[in-house]
């Protein structure tokens, strides 16, 4: 069995009007959501073999938060750029690319991309990922080639407004 838990970014600044949409950063409510959704993750006790991020600046922090609440070294964090505003045919063929060596996978990406292929690859899917949320989604498979649409089941989902008072 495979393990794919998709992340969309935190909450993301519209606040400096000459960065590109790739250079945004977190915003004060993306600051506080990623440590603690990345914390909230890490008390799941799930191990992680792999986490891949898009290349946009509030991905890659987002993606950093887990990192650190998992201690896992920020150089080990792959990066990729077919995960910018991906859509959900992109997101399968990364996935499908991925090592079979790594068992379980972490993504951070951006929505519609992300909702969408989350809908498409379960059908239990929650709906549009909001910002920070976390899809976990079990794959009955052996090699990450063989996933496709409609492959999963979400086991769990966690986002922020769960955690109103945290």
């Amino acid at each position: 069995m495979k393990i794919l838990y998709l992340t969309r970014h935190a909450k993301s600044s519209w606040d400096e009007a000459l960065l590109s949409d790739h250079d945004r950063p977190l915003n004060a409510r993306g600051l506080r959501d990623a440590p603690l959704m990345a914390r909230k993750f890490a008390e799941r006790g799930e191990p992680l073999d792999i986490l891949i991020s898009s290349t946009a600046t509030r991905a890659w922090a987002t993606a950093s938060f887990f990192a650190q609440a998992l201690a896992v070294p920020l150089d080990t964090v792959r990066t990729e750029p077919l995960a910018y505003l991906a859509h959900a045919a992109t997101l399968l063929g990364l996935v499908n690319n991925f090592p079979d060596t790594a068992d379980r996978v972490m993504l951070f990406g951006h929505n519609p991309g992300l909702s969408t292929f989350c809908a498409d690859l379960c059908e239990n899917a929650p709906g549009e990922l909001i910002t920070c949320h976390t899809v976990r989604i079990d794959l009955f498979v052996d090699q990450w080639a063989h996933v496709s649409m409609g492959s999963g089941i979400v086991r769990w989902h966690d986002d922020p407004k769960r955690h109103p008072s945290a």
